[in-house]
């Protein structure tokens, strides 16, 4: 598992080889916009990988926030996952029924508190599917309690104030994973009552567009020509945003593939930024 330390993604082979690991714990991340009307806990009851257990990004977040499903803390956090049997040394690897979405978004939260040996199953539950591996239906037997120790990792998290001094400074490149549409301000939020358009001195590049059809992440080099014409250099520093701070860490994903392990992620993102708070927006393609 060095390599997946090192390279933050695993193959759907060699997980089908690593399932009987006692120190792999299989995580299904999977999470879904409001507006789509899917339950991912049911989906999950109804179908998962084998030993899988259900991550619930939404109910393990920062309850005291207004805003979505914001990184906990550290003692919330390490008290759950100690009772779902996660502890200190174990193999994570987490998948969704996408491919490639909201996995990245719990690959990042266990970074942010510190745990390094955590990867991204490459094309998820759609890909395992596919290729005709087993399924199951049942609870996954209960894990021992075991002892997780919080170390937050304070690189790979940034707020509001952070976003605000980057902007006056205009010392940071940020990249937002929204579609264009709605990073332009053309495009409507699926949040009701926040504006339209972007960070002042954001790029975009749209989530999709790190995928491959079938849901797969891009090769390193595609990765890092995609960051690059859209003006972001990956060996920089780099913070990103998108809409509520999930699809932001599938560009914190591939940043780090790309070799940018330590980008920020912009948790309030734009259900943050972009409410009626007088805060600075531009809209438009980025300039």
């Amino acid at each position: 598992m060095a390599d997946v330390a090192k390279n933050w993604i695993v193959e759907t082979d060699w997980l089908a080889d690593h399932l009987s690991a006692p120190d792999l714990i299989v995580l299904d991340g999977s999470w879904h916009l409001p507006t789509t009307g899917r339950d991912a806990k049911a989906e999950y009851n109804a179908e998962h990988i084998p030993g899988a257990l259900f991550f619930d990004i939404d109910d393990l977040s920062d309850e005291k926030s207004s805003l979505p499903h914001m990184l906990p803390s550290s003692v919330k956090f390490a008290s759950r996952v100690k009772k779902m049997g996660i502890g200190d040394g174990m193999r994570i690897v987490v998948y969704d029924t996408y491919g490639l979405f909201s996995a990245a978004r719990v690959w990042w939260t266990f970074r942010a508190m510190g745990h390094r040996d955590v990867a991204v199953l490459n094309g998820g539950l759609k890909k395992w599917k596919a290729e005709g591996r087993p399924l199951e239906d049942m609870p996954p037997i209960a894990r021992t309690a075991r002892h997780f120790t919080p170390q937050v990792n304070a690189e790979l998290i940034r707020d509001m104030d952070d976003m605000k001094a980057y902007v006056q400074k205009g010392n940071m490149q940020i990249v937002d994973a929204r579609p264009a549409g709605r990073f332009e301000g053309k495009d409507p939020e699926p949040r009701p009552g926040l504006r339209g358009g972007h960070i002042p001195g954001s790029r975009n590049v749209p989530s999709a567009a790190i995928l491959n059809e079938d849901g797969t992440l891009k090769s390193r080099d595609e990765l890092i020509a995609l960051f690059k014409g859209a003006g972001i250099d990956p060996a920089g520093r780099v913070v990103t945003t998108c809409g509520s701070g999930v699809t932001a860490a599938m560009l914190s994903l591939a940043l780090a593939v790309a070799g940018q392990t330590n980008a920020g992620l912009y948790d309030g993102s734009w259900a943050e930024w972009g409410q009626d708070n007088g805060l600075p927006i531009a809209t438009g393609p980025a300039t």
